[in-house]
């Protein structure tokens, strides 16, 4: 096993691992900043009020999401058991 095919592995765990968590943070993101300027509208300060959307809305993106991203990861897995005979040398 030489460099390469760790460095390969590692950037491919690292593609996947961001594609995963896409949905999830941009989602918070977007829910965060309406909340906030909704806030900033109505001069309510309350820290905890963005809370429950962005707790509702994250768990709706994991339902509307899971499945792929439980196929990408199964798939990413897959792709590592299959290198396992070439990065042994065999």
């Amino acid at each position: 096993m030489d460099t390469n095919a760790v460095l390969d592995i590692g950037l491919d765990a690292l593609l996947v691992a961001a594609k995963l968590a896409a949905p999830i943070l941009i989602t918070a993101l977007v829910v965060g900043f309406g909340i906030s300027l909704l806030q900033s509208i109505t001069q309510i300060q309350e820290v905890t009020l963005s809370f429950v959307p962005k707790a509702l809305a994250v768990g709706i993106a994991l339902l509307v999401a899971g499945h792929w991203m439980i196929s990408e990861i199964v798939t990413f897995t897959t792709d590592l058991f299959e290198r396992i005979p070439q990065l042994l040398g065999g």
